[in-house]
């Protein structure tokens, strides 16, 4: 049975919203896991490993850097350079919340790359949606994979005309400032096109709009959306009465 574009979100959001409310190791790798897991089932690992890669890396690094180096809790200290200490705790906080990151990441990247942009367009047009509003909204879910997709074709292109790019992380941010002028203009090119096709399609129009495409939505999926959500909204109230029990 196929997923409605809605039912997806729902399920990507929940599990972003749950994962982050409960702050548990556990759930995290196994949100993780799960993730990847779905994604080799659905073909689309190797869009998505560089992309978590390039977010996640950056992000992973700099809770190490501030956590792991400038935690004030910490009291295990493994070495010091004058105000700057490498704690255990520090660490164990860091590590944390980027397996609580990498989890959200993974999930939402999962549902952007495995979710049919059109049928999430007509699905909220169905429901009232303006059409403008529907489609920003899911070139907003796509844009990173496209422009992920992108950069890679771009860089098969210079390293077809004689661009050398040295293996490693170092080599390739070198070449990232060959590559990044011709994807920024590549974008804005392909943004103007989009405009025009979009008005010709009468996007821009103030009148009732109506769509070809028709998205069956099962009952069973929709009572899904609604646990889901209250599966989110119970993670966090749970999370805010947590403090308050304890105090």
């Amino acid at each position: 049975m196929r997923l409605h574009p809605l039912t997806s979100l729902a399920a990507a959001g929940s599990t972003a919203v749950i994962t982050t409310a409960a702050a548990s190791w556990p759930l995290s790798l196994t949100v993780i896991a799960a993730a990847a897991g779905l994604s080799v089932a659905g073909g689309v690992a190797r869009r998505m490993l560089p992309a978590v890669a390039v977010i996640l890396v950056p992000l992973v690094l700099s809770l190490l850097a501030m956590h792991g180096l400038f935690f004030p809790e910490g009291t295990t200290v493994l070495a010091q350079w004058g105000p700057a200490r490498v704690t255990v705790e520090g660490l164990q906080f860091a590590l944390k919340r980027g397996a609580q990151l990498s989890a959200v990441v993974t999930v939402l990247l999962l549902c952007s790359l495995t979710m049919s942009v059109p049928d999430l367009v007509a699905a909220l047009s169905a429901r009232g949606v303006r059409s403008r509003f529907a489609f920003v909204l899911a070139s907003t879910l796509t844009l990173l994979p496209a422009i992920g997709s992108r950069l890679g074709r771009i860089r098969q292109a210079q390293e077809a005309r004689g661009l050398v790019i040295r293996p490693g992380i170092v080599g390739r941010a070198g070449a990232f400032r060959w590559q990044a002028v011709p994807l920024v203009l590549s974008l804005v090119e392909e943004a103007g096109t989009r405009a025009a096709a979009l008005q010709a399609r009468g996007f821009g129009s103030s009148g009732p709009c109506t769509s070809y495409r028709e998205v069956p939505d099962p009952p069973a999926q929709r009572c899904v959306r609604v646990v889901l959500l209250l599966a989110a909204v119970a993670a966090i109230a749970a999370r805010l009465w947590q403090p308050t029990a304890g105090a």
